[in-house]
């Protein structure tokens, strides 16, 4: 069995860079080893780290000259259609021979409504590359916190849709052993064999694989690294920390004052982490202020990993752009949706914009977190729940991190309860159909896709925008599952048809009826999500990135997406840029970070212009509490 190694962490913590110095590291040190490095996140980086044009599959990438490392960057939609080809036919013709269901309503399902298709691919991938034989260790850089806890758990969640699958296509098995037959289960070949798969995995992850928790010094990356190591130890599979990584610290004290405060919160942290991990290896990545990319890394894996002194030889390139005042943006629709790679501030220009909007325009503003690893009780300096309430002492300035999966399941649990009352159990006479529409109703809201939970968020908030004056912020899930969010509408619709077909056979019920009736607005919220979405005068997307080389091609990649899902981005926060006389001064990696920041920001000119980018200063602190947002909100630049 091959050596497997997850680095999971929060968004922008480093977890590529430092997944991807361990991996070149190991595969230069150990010669004959076959090392392969693997991203599941839905928004790579990987390529732009390595610096080399990745495929669908494992690509040889030349090491100091000669093939030693293998880089895969998982795409999602293939690595799942490739999956599925194999099965397709059989797979259809059970269910449909077997069930009330057509090939032309099953198809759909499982084209755009399994569960977590990103998540999926990303377990098919790891299984592919444990079953290859190819490979002594697979280093897997993983998605940000709360989608990489969905990966640990999908195979429970698979397991679910196979069930479904099952119940599907046995109707007559069901019948046969009602009146004294000996039923078959159906598709038991392609169902084994998925099953097999399922179980390998479960097994590799909760058996010898090491977990690399990355991390920065920053509170807000700590507070959230500890509170998903929780629930890791939590889940059904309990998940232990194997050694830590805090990246991006300052070891070294110089004149520069916003360096000092950095070297000093990184000692803070490192205590910090050896309380919290005792026992466990703790590795320090030094931030220079230049980007780590290409041949950068085997030198940051001796760094970091054997505790080597960084010396990168990167050259600042030359830029030079003028920034002109700007005042903060108002929020002219109800619905303001703030996106972007993990880690760039989300939340904290979220919650800027909703404190502005308070400030001056005295809107009354309710601001809701889906990320499923939300932050905003770190922003407000008080504990934010499930419950929208006041922050800041304002009584028309709410805030709440949904407890999505939790609303979710209690709608789940209400749902089964009426199909109990409404469909007996029992086998008896006429009661065999109702039984086995019953299973049907019970597998079908059982494979409720991963993501899912975030709409029946969003449709709480949009229960808010019913108060006509009050200005609605959503601070979304890192990029890549925050555009799953965004396609999820298609995919309800699919499965909530499925659901009103397997109750029509049962329509003159009382309960079914109000089943039926539970379904149908589902149903309904969804479109009215969905034409939200594309209403340009309801809706807004806010998008926020930072003046680096990797997150600008990730925002490139990010707005190309919006415009084929049809929606506008019209304005780009580009936050905790370095200026030169309140952040940068004389000190060198400061100076270096200055820099290449620049140059991003040239880039952006050319690209999308300065009347729809907005510059952040680089504060040197974490935004946190009152005082903090109105010295935030106080300033505001563009691009001149």
């Amino acid at each position: 069995m091959p050596e497997l190694c997850f680095f999971i962490g929060k968004g922008g913590v480093g977890k590529t860079t430092v997944s991807a110095g361990y991996a070149v590291r190991n595969a230069i040190k150990n010669p004959k080893s076959r090392v392969l490095i693997v991203s599941t996140d839905p928004a790579h980086s990987l390529s732009d780290i390595l610096q080399v044009r990745l495929g669908d599959r494992a690509s040889a990438v030349p090491v100091r000259g000669r093939v030693k490392l293998w880089a895969w960057q998982v795409n999602s939609e293939k690595q799942f259609r490739n999956f599925l080809s194999k099965y397709r036919s059989a797979l259809l013709d059970t269910v449909e021979s077997a069930s009330i269901f057509s090939r032309e309503e099953i198809e759909p399902l499982l084209d755009t409504a399994l569960p977590g298709m990103a998540e999926v691919a990303g377990l098919l991938a790891i299984h592919d590359a444990l079953e290859s034989g190819r490979y002594d260790k697979i280093v897997v850089d993983t998605a940000p916190f709360g989608h990489t806890l969905r990966l640990f758990s999908l195979p429970q969640h698979f397991s679910r849709f196979l069930d479904f699958l099952e119940v599907a296509g046995s109707r007559d098995r069901i019948l046969a052993e009602h009146f004294g037959g000996a039923g078959k289960r159906p598709a038991s070949m392609f169902l084994k064999e998925w099953r097999g798969i399922v179980e390998s995995v479960q097994e590799a992850i909760g058996g010898q694989a090491q977990f690399f928790l990355v991390s920065t010094p920053e509170k807000f990356s700590l507070n959230e690294s500890l509170r998903v190591t929780v629930e890791m130890r939590a889940s059904s599979t309990p998940l232990e920390i194997s050694a830590v990584v805090l990246n991006r610290g300052i070891i070294r004290a110089t004149e520069c004052p916003a360096c000092r405060r950095k070297e000093q919160a990184t000692r803070s942290a490192k205590a910090l982490l050896k309380r919290e991990f005792p026992g466990r290896r703790l590795y320090v990545g030094e931030d220079t202020g230049s980007p780590v990319v290409g041949t950068a890394l085997y030198a940051f894996g001796e760094h970091v990993f054997a505790g080597k002194r960084l010396r990168l030889q990167v050259a600042a390139p030359e830029a030079a752009i003028k920034f002109e005042k700007a005042d903060w943006p108002a929020l002219d629709h109800p619905l303001s949706m703030v996106l972007g790679k993990g880690g760039v501030g989300k939340t904290t220009i979220s919650a800027a914009l909703g404190f502005h909007a308070r400030e001056k325009q005295r809107r009354p503003v309710a601001i809701c977190s889906v990320d499923p690893a939300p932050s905003l009780d770190d922003v407000f300096q008080q504990e934010i729940t499930d419950t929208l309430s006041p922050v800041l002492g304002d009584a028309k300035f709410k805030a709440s991190e949904l407890d999505a999966v939790s609303g979710f399941a209690a709608w789940v649990r209400k749902l089964k309860k009426k199909i109990d009352d409404a469909l007996p159990s029992n086998r008896s006479g006429v009661h065999v159909d109702l039984s086995f529409e019953r299973e049907l109703l019970w597998a079908l809201l059982d494979i409720v896709p991963p993501g899912v939970d975030e709409v029946f968020a969003v449709f709480r908030i949009l229960d808010l925008l019913a108060e006509k004056s009050q200005r609605v912020i959503i601070d979304m899930a890192p990029t890549g599952h925050a555009l799953e969010l965004l396609r999820t509408p298609e995919r309800m619709l699919l499965w909530s048809k499925l659901m009103l077909k397997s109750l029509a056979a049962h329509r003159r019920l009382a309960l079914a009826q109000d089943v039926a009736v539970e379904i149908a607005t589902f149903g309904q919220r969804i479109r009215e999500l969905a034409d939200l979405l594309q209403n340009s005068k309801q809706a807004r997307i806010w998008i926020v990135m930072l003046a680096e080389a990797l997150p600008d091609r990730e925002t490139a990649r990010l707005i190309s997406e919006h415009r084929e899902l049809g929606l506008r981005a019209t304005t780009i926060f580009v936050n905790r840029v370095l200026f030169a006389k309140k952040g940068a001064g004389e000190c060198r990696r400061c100076f270096t970070a200055r820099q290449w920041q620049l140059l991003t920001l040239a880039k952006l000119k050319r690209q999308h212009g300065r009347s729809g980018t907005y510059v952040v200063r680089d504060f040197g602190m974490e935004i946190a509490g009152k005082q903090a947002l109105r010295s935030f909100t106080a300033e505001l630049w563009r691009i001149a």
